[in-house]
């Protein structure tokens, strides 16, 4: 086993590198926007150490805490000793969107646009299934109170490996999907991408789907890890670097995602010949299984709406449930209004939307930035 970034894997060529070392990086948008399911070499990278290099044969997964019996177990026997569990999800990383706030004030964080976010068919077993065999059920009368803590054998922070944990609940309901993966999209999981093993958490922001996962651990708290102790936390705007340490521990972990969405097309800024016939397209997602009920699109700032297509474009895969994936929207205008700015909002199915004024919602981490998304639109006319 090793890590360091002489080692690291071979990433595509068109990718946005938001930060080398560790490498950070996302598809263009386009692209992204492309496909439903995204292919393996086109998902968003991030990554908070080197990549490290497993051996399969030597690896072994620990599942150790308050556990009635502690486990090892290897590839093969996740693979072989367990019913093998088949969830299509979308991951985001809790900055999507961070450059939008760092416009209005400096924030400390990887400089993500809005493709930090790709969706996947993942495979492996169901974690609720290896923790009934480790004995979780032994644990009943506790099972509100505990957690499940995950450690990757990445070294990031305090010489740890990256950690992040979940509630017990979460882990055990069944239509919770939480799965050690295994496999995404029909392979083995790239290096990237946490191979051997990645905890998937849907519904969760990308953070708590901890890669190259080493152990399991089921404990009375939260994680104390960095990552989720002193990172992944939202505070006012008035809070900054200076005042923000005495609210790290009063201050809850970021779990489910907040309803999002972004357009893809166009571009910021990008040329529409006034009064041209146009297709506006975009992606939409919320948290905890609530899917997109309705995505907005305005032309005139906000005055008035039309609403968007929505569609699941995964008709032709095999029969899947997409209650954890985005969702993919478009809006047809036969008069482009060029010059404009296009405004896009959703809703998800538990009323929820997505704020206007991005100011109300700065962090000095940047995450969570889901406040109406605006592309300004150029006239062809302004070139005359």
């Amino acid at each position: 086993m090793a890590s360091d970034y002489n080692k690291e894997p071979g990433r595509a060529s068109d990718f946005t590198i938001n930060q080398t070392t560790p490498f950070n990086a996302e598809p263009p948008v386009a692209i992204l926007r492309e496909h439903f399911v995204t292919a393996n070499d086109k998902f968003y990278v991030r990554n908070h150490a080197p990549v490290p290099l497993i051996d399969e044969a030597s690896y072994k997964l620990s599942v150790e805490g308050l556990i009635a019996r502690h486990c090892k177990f290897s590839i093969w026997e996740l693979k072989h000793s367990f019913p093998q569990h088949t969830v299509m999800a979308t991951l985001m990383c809790a900055g999507n969107r961070r450059t939008e706030m760092s416009d209005i004030k400096a924030v400390r964080g990887v400089g993500w646009g809005c493709a930090a976010i790709s969706n996947a068919v993942w495979k492996g077993p169901r974690l609720r299934d290896v923790l009934f065999m480790a004995g979780v059920e032994k644990l009943e009368s506790l099972w509100d109170q505990l957690h499940v803590d995950f450690e990757g054998i990445d070294i990031c922070k305090d010489k740890r490996g990256y950690g992040s944990s979940i509630p017990l609940h979460k882990a055990l309901e069944k239509r919770g999907d939480v799965i050690l993966a295994v496999e995404m999209n029909g392979s083995e999981l790239p290096r990237d991408h946490g191979y051997p093993v990645r905890v998937i958490v849907p519904g969760y922001i990308g953070a708590r789907s901890v890669k190259w996962l080493k152990t399991i651990r089921i404990q009375m708290h939260e994680s104390t890890n960095y990552y989720q102790k002193k990172d992944y936390k939202l505070f006012l705007p008035e809070v900054d670097w200076d005042t923000v340490d005495e609210l790290w521990d009063k201050s809850p972990a970021i779990q489910e995602l907040n309803v999002q969405a972004a357009i893809t097309q166009p571009t910021d800024n990008e040329m529409i010949p006034k009064g041209s016939s146009y297709t506006v397209k975009g992606y939409a997602l919320s948290g905890g299984g609530r899917k997109i009920t309705r995505v907005d699109i305005s032309f005139d700032g906000g005055k008035s709406w039309k609403v968007a297509n929505l569609f699941t474009a995964s008709q032709n895969l095999p029969k899947i449930d997409t209650k954890w994936s985005w969702d993919f929207w478009e809006c047809s205008v036969k008069f482009m209004p060029s010059p404009c700015q296009i405004i896009c909002r959703a809703w998800d199915e538990g009323s929820n939307t997505m704020p206007e004024n991005i100011h109300q919602i700065w962090n000095l981490r940047g995450v969570m930035n889901n406040s109406w998304v605006r592309v300004n639109v150029v006239s062809d006319e302004a070139k005359l």
